[in-house]
């Protein structure tokens, strides 16, 4: 299984037990699968985390609110979609 698919699976197991009403923070994911050198991963979850928001499995949020996922600044939060 690639890196890529291994944080993306990361980020829906994470957010699916969190549940559909709560959001995980990209740096929890991070901290999961790289322990002491989470930081330099931080990009990569939220490319993961993208995408997966691109294919409707999840919902990127700033503040509680829907983010254009082109023009990310700051901090974000993924949230499960409802099935």
């Amino acid at each position: 299984m690639s890196e890529e698919n291994i944080i993306s699976n990361t980020v829906l197991a994470m957010a699916t037990e969190r549940g559909a009403d709560k959001t995980i923070c990209p740096s929890e994911v991070a901290r999961a699968l790289y322990d002491t050198h989470w930081r330099k991963h931080m990009e990569e979850v939220r490319q993961a985390a993208i995408v997966l928001h691109q294919q409707g499995r999840v919902s990127i949020t700033q503040k509680g609110k829907p983010v254009d996922v082109n023009h990310i600044k700051g901090p974000i939060r993924i949230k499960i979609n409802k099935v």
